[in-house]
């Protein structure tokens, strides 16, 4: 199994808005030979924000195994690229619950430079998924008590602007 960086965060009931789950440094095999972040490690970093988000709600049932198959799988994702990482860079990702039912929800990743500025944005549509049926599940209670609280807190930062927008060659 491939080993991951894990970013794991107790549930304390304090929720920022947005949350900042994911600090880390852009790594070298990460880079292309233009000399930055290759376009597909941008789902890598955004990857590691959709893990530390489902660890945090899940709290304190971090692990696969201690979750007793009950995970979640992604099913859609839309990046847009709107700056540069470069080996070495560090960077934050902010999140947003910004969609939420009984079996699926939607964040929104912002990944900021050290200075504050956007590289890049990530939507990814998340449903919950039991690893024993290989069926889609709901929430489990306490995860969608959670995410309830989640998505109130979130909810008053209002819709971002790249959120639902998809591809289009039209001027937006």
């Amino acid at each position: 199994m491939l080993e991951t960086e894990t970013f794991l965060h107790d549930w304390t009931g304090e929720i920022a808005a947005p949350a900042c789950l994911v600090e880390n440094t852009v790594k070298p095999d990460w880079v292309d030979e233009y000399g930055h972040l290759n376009m597909s490690h941008y789902l890598t970093i955004c990857d590691q924000a959709n893990w530390a988000f489902f660890n945090w709600i899940n709290h304190p049932t971090q692990t696969i195994k201690d979750r007793a198959g009950h995970e979640y799988v992604i099913v859609e994702n839309h990046v847009c690229y709107l700056g540069e990482l470069v080996e070495g860079d560090r960077f934050t990702i902010t999140t947003q619950l910004t969609g939420l039912d009984d079996k699926r929800y939607i964040l929104f990743h912002t990944v900021l430079d050290s200075g504050g500025t956007i590289a890049a944005t990530n939507e990814a549509k998340v449903l919950g998924f039991n690893l024993d049926t290989r069926r889609p599940e709901s929430w489990q209670p306490h995860v969608a008590d959670r995410l309830a609280q989640i998505f109130d807190a979130h909810n008053a930062l209002g819709t971002p602007a790249q959120s639902g927008q998809g591809i289009a060659l039209k001027k937006r």
